[in-house]
């Protein structure tokens, strides 16, 4: 398997899905309503793909209910870090962490060693990612640094899950779909039983529009970079759509008024090198 540039297309443009939905939660007043609404419209626009694609293999099922489970984990701690800190600081620090902990682990999960270009690229987009995440205001922000890192493991652990799991499903398409629909159910229901039937409803109304569009990304993100890691390198696309966070910066700095310092436009450049030594290896 290696990595095309068609692939690293396809990642990339996932990554910039995954900026903007995340964006779409952290501009929000209510961030854990839309989270709740966002997965319950993600899974019903789901429903459609698994019945055209089918359902994944029994070979799956075990690696659908393991992620679906650490996905609970990953939008409580999401929608927590998100209300303890800016996007542009708890956004790199969940996603530049992730990629070196699965290109760690890949070895011995997948027999997939990388190149030197390969650790190169990876260590280069962490590196930039962590650059655009840190800063002075980090330090007076524990609590968001803290849920943000803990975060990060949790990204690698349904990384690896799901990466095993659409391997074994026989259609990448059924695999994420099905997963969108065990997905639309468990954090909703946290989220119903401690707001109530009536506020979740009028928020679904209020926000619908949006949350929709940002279901739909999420929908698209994480599909292509399922489908991209049944063809490439578990590693390499791991790290290559982190430079989501490139994106969430600059999203940042456009929608909600963030600054871009010369800092991020350095971590901006780490990534640009990371990508590039990520398709070389």
């Amino acid at each position: 398997m290696i990595l095309t540039w068609p692939i690293a297309l396809a990642v990339l443009f996932a990554a910039l899905l995954h900026a903007s939905w995340n964006a779409l939660v952290k501009s929000g007043t209510d961030k854990a309503m839309d989270t709740a609404v966002m997965n319950l419209i993600g899974g019903a626009m789901a429903v459609p793909v698994v019945l055209v694609a089918g359902l994944p293999s029994a070979a799956a099922w075990p690696w659908l209910l393991g992620s679906a489970a650490i996905h609970v984990v990953y939008y409580a701690l999401l929608t927590a870090a998100y209300r303890h800190g800016e996007l542009a600081l708890t956004y790199p620090l969940m996603r530049g962490v992730a990629p070196l902990l699965v290109a760690l682990v890949s070895v011995a999960a997948f027999a997939e060693p990388l190149s030197t270009a390969g650790w190169t690229g990876v260590l280069g987009v962490c590196a930039g990612v962590l650059v655009l995440g840190l800063s002075r205001h980090g330090l007076e922000s524990g609590r968001a640094v803290a849920l943000a890192l803990a975060n990060a493991v949790v990204i690698a652990g349904y990384t690896v899950v799901d990466a095993h799991g659409v391997r074994a499903s026989g259609t990448a398409a059924g695999y994420v779909a099905t997963l969108f629909v065990l997905n639309a159910v468990p954090f909703g229901a946290v989220v119903l039983a401690r707001r109530g039937w009536r506020p979740l409803a009028e928020h679904a109304v209020r926000r619908g529009p949006l949350t929709a569009l940002g279901a739909a990304a999420s929908l698209g993100s994480y599909g292509i970079a399922l489908w991209a890691m049944t063809r490439a390198p578990v590693a390499s696309v791991a790290a290559l759509r982190e430079t989501s966070v490139l994106f969430a910066a600059l999203i940042g700095a456009w929608q909600l008024q963030e600054r871009f310092t010369p800092r991020r436009a350095l971590g901006t450049a780490a990534i640009v090198a990371g990508v590039a030594a990520l398709r070389l290896g």
